[in-house]
C-alpha cells in the first residue's frame, strides 16, 4: 500500500520528467531553426551551436544560430509592418527602414509586374544564373530589379558562407568586407524593407535562392543566400528563385572553406565572391 510520500516522490519524478522531456524539445526545436536576416544587424545562421549577437539595437534572438539572418532594430517590430502584395492593385508596399548601414538607393516602384524573370549575376568566380520566380514573389522580383538598376549589389562581397549543416553562401550587404575580420559584416540594408512572400511549402533545397531577413517578420531586405545543399529551415524565408547556373561555383567556394570559423562554423569564405554586375531580364 503506497504512503503520501510515496505519492509525492511518484509526482515529483513525473515532474522532473516533464521538465526534461520539455528541454529536449526546446533544444530540439532551436537546432531546426534558423534565423536568416537581411536588413539591420548581423546575419546570422540558426540550427547550429552558438548564436550570433545581434550587432544593433535589440536583437532579440541571441540563442543558437547557424542560418543567414540579420539582426532585427529595436524600431522594426515596433512599427507595422510592410503591406504584402495587393492583386487587385498590383502593388507592393515596402516600408523605409534607415536602421543599419544603409546604402540608400531609394523605394522600389510601388507597382510589380507579376511576371518570372532571369537574373544573372556576374562575380569574380564566374557567372551565376537564377530563375526569378515572379509570380509567386512579385514583390522580392520587384526589388530585386530596383536594387539591380541602381547597381546596388555592384561591387559586393559575400560574406558569410555556411557549415556543413549549413549549406549556404550569404551576399547582398554593401557594406560587407568579406576578409574574416570585419565585425559589421551582415549589417548592409537598402534603406527598405518587405514582406516576405512564396513562404507555402517552402523548402530550402540545392539550388535555391531565397531572401535572408531578421527573426521579425516583414524584414526582408536586400540580402539573400545561394543553397548548395538542404537546409532544413522553417519556411519563414522568400525563396525567389532557382539557381540554374553556377552550383559548381557554390560547391568550389564552399570546397576552399572560409578564413576565420566563427562558433557555428560558418564566416567570410577563402574563395572570394564578389558581385560584379547584376543584370535581370524577362523570361523568355
Amino acid at each position: 500500500m503506497s504512503t503520501g510520500k510515496d505519492r509525492q516522490r511518484q509526482l515529483a519524478r513525473e515532474h522532473y520528467e516533464r521538465q526534461m522531456q520539455r528541454r529536449v524539445e526546446r533544444e530540439t526545436k532551436a537546432k531546426r531553426t534558423a534565423v536568416i536576416g537581411s536588413t539591420v544587424g548581423v546575419l546570422v545562421v540558426v540550427g547550429g551551436v552558438i548564436a550570433a549577437v545581434t550587432l544593433l539595437g535589440g536583437g532579440d534572438d541571441t540563442s543558437a544560430s547557424e542560418t543567414p539572418s540579420a539582426a532585427p532594430s529595436a524600431s522594426a517590430s515596433a512599427v507595422a509592418g510592410p503591406k504584402p502584395f495587393d492583386p487587385a492593385t498590383g502593388e507592393c508596399g515596402y516600408l523605409a527602414d534607415t536602421s543599419g548601414t544603409v546604402k540608400d538607393v531609394g523605394l522600389p516602384p510601388a507597382k510589380a509586374e507579376a511576371k518570372d524573370a532571369t537574373m544573372t549575376l556576374k562575380t569574380s568566380q564566374g557567372d551565376i544564373v537564377v530563375e526569378l520566380n515572379g509570380v509567386k514573389a512579385p514583390c522580392t522580383v520587384n526589388s530585386l530589379k530596383h536594387l539591380a538598376a541602381k547597381k546596388y549589389y555592384n561591387g559586393s562581397k559575400c560574406h558569410r558562407l555556411g557549415s556543413a549543416q549549413f549549406p549556404m553562401l550569404q551576399c547582398g550587404d554593401p557594406t560587407a568586407k568579406a576578409d574574416g575580420k570585419a565585425q559589421g559584416d551582415g549589417q548592409g540594408g537598402p534603406g527598405y524593407r518587405l514582406a516576405e512572400e512564396n513562404l507555402e511549402g517552402a523548402t530550402y533545397k540545392r539550388g535555391v535562392m531565397a531572401m535572408a531577413k531578421t527573426s521579425e517578420p516583414g524584414t526582408t531586405g536586400s540580402q539573400f543566400f545561394l543553397v548548395f545543399g538542404d537546409i532544413g529551415l522553417s519556411p519563414d524565408y522568400t525563396p525567389v528563385g532557382t539557381i540554374t547556373k553556377g552550383l559548381d561555383i557554390l560547391d568550389k567556394v564552399n570546397k576552399a572553406g572560409v578564413i576565420t570559423p566563427g562558433p557555428d562554423g560558418t564566416g567570410a569564405p577563402k574563395e572570394t565572391v564578389e558581385i560584379k554586375d547584376v543584370t535581370i531580364s524577362a523570361k523568355s
